[in-house]
């Protein structure tokens, strides 16, 4: 039941008639008289408002206590409140949302009705029933933020930038520019690195797109990839700038091994009998063209990040790299095979092991490696394929970084490929993996050399191509020899 503590000269029929109203509902209620002074309250006003016992409010003024501004500070003359405009034209009021103001200064959004206290024909004062709709205000800006906004990066969605279009298009906001941004590397992320990794990366992109515009300008996720930049009253030159600082942006960003970067196109409508349609597409085949102008620097970057990231997270992978690299290159050479084929295998050679991004920390830089360590170690190679394989640069290294741990005798991996199903480069890269991996057990000693080298002989035809495991022990024995004879040939 409702509370009503009796203020000054309150008649006790007054008091009744309050009780009444109070006990048949759960709403917060209180009284006014004509000059707006607190006649009574119930505890649900008193708990809603922040206050601790009714004689906090009773003779207050409660337009001057609890009704003084609007939401945002602005000052609320007396004239324009609907409670007080209820009580001097003798008819209720509904509002559906304004605030009120707490003890403790604080606001809480309420929905109100508003009557006036008629006895006899004369407004004696008035009456407020309110309750307090924050949740509820919050679940409607919720579902309009579901309706408007893109959920992963907050940014406006597409059916909001469809509207935002129209709306912007009028005179008074030309020259109006058009900034259409693609992320590179996305797919490759979301593939590669999972989902996480390439929610991050649009995410980033999406803190980054903030960062560069100004405060008017109006950014929408419009694809899977996709984002476009509304800016009235900007022309091109303006339009440049902005897109500098999202490069700049992208520059200083990194997510998982992907380095952040966006093809770019801009577009600006100056004159109203342009239509923003062709304005928006120029801008998108602008975008197109940056890309594919770029397509090759965007690839070879990537691959780059990934490659860089792979060996600071491993340092002894970059000199693994270099050396299988060379030693394909020898191997090529001996083996007569032409330059641009061995330019192909010298690359193969030393991407062999990009598909290591992905292994865990404790696995890729964990020494020596158990049987079961290895198993988690096998993805490397499909990863490194499926890497590859996403750019037109590396796309014809893959299938030889795919097939690089497959076996002379069918019992490799990923396929069990035998012989000469195995692609040449990939037998190729697999006996300069090994024989740098094994002869720097012992710093590449003379001993550790010839001790890979027997190794490699014994395996051709089980491990190794038994062709190429001769050709390279010959060449191998040979540079021995020839470096004894040298230091020899020196001593005398």
């Amino acid at each position: 039941m409702g509370e009503v503590t009796r203020g000054p000269k309150v008649p006790d029929w007054a008091v009744n008639q309050l009780l009444s109203i109070l006990d048949s509902t759960a709403e917060a209620i209180y009284g006014i008289d004509l000059e707006g002074r607190c006649t009574f309250c119930n505890k649900s006003c008193i708990r809603l408002l922040g206050y601790s016992s009714a004689e906090e409010l009773l003779g207050k003024n409660m337009h001057e206590l609890i009704h003084h501004s609007y939401k945002d500070g602005t000052p609320m003359a007396v004239e324009d409140c609907k409670v007080y405009r209820s009580i001097k034209e003798g008819r209720g009021y509904d509002v559906e949302s304004e605030v009120f103001w707490r003890a403790d200064g604080t606001h809480i959004e309420v929905e109100y009705h508003s009557y006036p206290q008629i006895n006899n024909g004369v407004t004696v004062g008035g009456v407020v029933t309110f309750m307090d709709i924050s949740e509820r205000k919050k679940r409607d800006e919720w579902i309009k933020h579901l309706i408007y906004r893109d959920m992963l990066t907050g940014l406006y969605n597409r059916n909001s930038f469809e509207k935002a279009l129209r709306g912007m298009d009028t005179e008074e906001n030309l020259p109006l520019s058009v900034i259409f941004a693609d992320i590179n590397g996305l797919k490759m992320t979301y593939d590669i690195f999972g989902h996480k990794s390439g929610d991050k990366l649009l995410k980033k992109a999406a803190e980054i797109l903030k960062e560069s515009c100004r405060e008017n300008d109006y950014i929408a996720r419009v694809g899977g990839d996709e984002f476009v930049i509304l800016m009235p009253k900007t022309d091109a030159v303006a339009a440049r700038a902005v897109i500098e600082r999202i490069r700049q942006g992208f520059a200083h960003a990194q997510i998982e091994a992907i380095k952040c970067s966006a093809s770019i196109g801009c577009e600006t409508k100056t004159a109203p009998d342009q239509s923003i349609e062709v304005t928006l597409a120029n801008a998108e085949n602008a975008m197109y063209k940056d890309k594919t102008i770029n397509r090759q620097s965007i690839s070879r970057e990537i691959i780059n990040t990934i490659v860089e990231t792979l060996h600071n997270k491993k340092p002894d992978e970059r000199g693994h790299s270099i050396a299988v690299s060379e030693m394909c290159g020898k191997i090529g050479e001996v083996m007569n095979l032409p330059e641009n084929e061995i330019a192909r295998l010298k690359r193969a050679g030393y991407l062999h092991d990009i598909g290591k991004i992905v292994i865990d920390d404790d696995i890729l830089l964990k020494s020596p490696l158990t049987s079961e360590d290895e198993e988690k170690m096998r993805p490397h190679a499909v990863i490194g394929y499926r890497i590859l394989n996403l750019f037109d640069d590396t796309l014809s290294l893959a299938e030889a970084v795919y097939a690089h741990h497959e076996r002379w005798d069918g019992t490799g991996y990923p396929l069990g490929l035998k012989g000469e199903e195995i692609p040449l480069i990939s037998r190729i890269i697999a006996i300069a993996e090994c024989f740098d991996r094994w002869a720097k057990l012992d710093g590449y000693s003379d001993a550790a050399k010839q001790a890979a080298i027997k190794t490699i002989r014994l395996q051709g035809g089980q491990r190794f191509d038994p062709h190429i495991a001769s050709i390279v022990c010959d060449m191998l024995s040979r540079e021995i020899s020839q470096k004894h004879t040298g230091e020899e040939t020196g001593q005398e």
